[in-house]
């Protein structure tokens, strides 16, 4: 790979925010960096037992020049057993 077509990690990855869910939920994953791909879909944590569903919602750069997006809670689905 050229230097000219080298990318650096941050800009393989998008900044994404999640909004809205559990209270409780950990503010220290709320903001995390992913990849471009999973970025571009609907994003599922696991917390208590079951999954936290976030869905893309909204798109900016964040005035940094990077790449960020926004995620709003959708619901919530138990793990089967």
């Amino acid at each position: 790979m050229s230097a000219h077509t080298q990318r650096t990690e941050d800009e393989r990855t998008v900044l994404v925010t999640l909004v809205g869910g559990p209270a409780d939920f950990p503010q220290a994953q709320r903001t995390q960096r992913v990849d471009e791909a999973t970025a571009r879909q609907k994003i599922k944590i696991k917390y208590y037992g079951g999954y936290q569903h976030f869905e893309p919602f909204d798109e900016t750069d964040g005035g940094s020049g990077q790449p960020s997006r926004t995620f709003r809670w959708t619901g919530f689905t138990k793990i089967a057993e």
